[in-house]
């Protein structure tokens, strides 16, 4: 399937347009909305799904040298993502240095809303991948975190980092749960997906879809209230870097000498860009830096291009690079 036949039917595929029907109904004023709860255990539920299945993924495929590899891989990547980004951003926008650097470091950690998407894109394909790719989403959330406060100290700006902060990213709910149901699968493997596999694969795709409708929800919200807040270069660096990530990312998948589909969810990881774990840390460690700014562009801008356009790009140039 070419480029463009993919794209089209990422786009109107159940995921898709669910995200499609959120950002339309917010920026229309609707008052639909996902209750708070219902979010966070749709959120918990694709999180433990997510880990499990991978862990499980890890158990058949035993431990290598390939997957030290990718999970080096992944900690190098996430570490310089953000002084890629943070570069670009300095040329393209105007951005405060302090707002620059929150904004990178949302983009050298990873949206894990995406990941599931490129995997399910997968699937749909029949292309394999290798299960241990959740891992090397888990260690990719925090080490962004460190570049963004690297940068602001090396200015001379005042960037709060103590031990509550690493904690507090280390001992994120999302990241504790994905390694958590990680280990899990990876004890209790195959034979204990099977046990579970009516709640954790078979109601998947349907979960995700609501999980999608929220994030348009929320996504709409955010275009909404930043109005004035992005200029030109700015939105325009959001839809610029997922593909200098990508590149990053082929380029260490076809090092490590993964399958066309692992190189596509390495690719896709490092073209994504945090909306839950970062914010959170950038809220404790840069108050300074505007929310609607680094909010808007990871979940406003980058999101929609990677979902609409992004993931069927990645798996092109993942086919022609492997010749799978």
């Amino acid at each position: 399937m070419g480029l463009f036949e993919l794209a089209a039917s990422n786009l109107i595929s159940p995921i898709i347009l669910s995200f499609a029907l959120g950002l339309a109904a917010a920026l229309a004023r609707s008052d639909l909305s996902v209750p708070e709860a219902a979010a966070k255990a749709i959120s918990l539920y694709l999180l433990f799904a997510i880990g499990f299945k991978g862990g499980a993924g890890v158990a058949a495929h035993g431990l290598d040298g390939t997957l030290i590899g990718a999970l080096a891989a992944g900690l190098v990547l996430s570490f310089a993502v953000p002084f890629v980004a943070f570069g670009l951003l300095r040329v393209l926008s105007k951005l405060s240095t302090i707002d620059a650097a929150a904004v990178a470091g949302h983009y050298g950690s990873i949206s894990i809303v995406t990941f599931v998407a490129a995997t399910s894109v997968l699937q749909s394909q029949a292309i394999a991948s290798e299960g241990y790719m959740v891992a090397v989403a888990a260690v990719m959330e925090a080490p962004a975190i460190l570049s963004a406060l690297w940068i602001v100290a090396r200015t001379g700006k005042a960037a709060e980092m103590d031990a509550g902060l690493v904690r507090e990213i280390l001992l994120n709910g999302s990241i504790v749960l994905l390694i958590g149901s990680f280990v899990i699968g990876w004890i209790t493997g195959e034979e204990g997906l099977a046990q579970i596999s009516s709640f954790i694969v078979a109601p998947f795709q349907g979960v995700l879809c609501l999980f999608l409708l929220d994030m348009g929800l929320v996504a709409g919200r955010g275009l909404r209230q930043s109005r004035g807040a992005l200029g030109v270069g700015a939105v325009a660096f959001g839809c610029l870097m997922p593909p200098i990530g990508a590149a990053m990312g082929l380029a260490a998948g076809l090092l490590l000498g993964l399958s066309t589909g692992g190189v596509m969810l390495l690719m896709t990881l490092s073209a994504s860009a945090s909306y839950i774990a970062v914010p959170a840390a950038m809220r404790v460690a840069l108050p300074e830096a505007n929310p609607s700014v680094y909010l808007t562009l990871s979940l406003g801008v980058t999101f929609p291009f990677n979902l609409t356009l992004g993931i069927p790009l990645y798996l092109s140039a993942a086919t022609l690079a492997t010749g799978g």
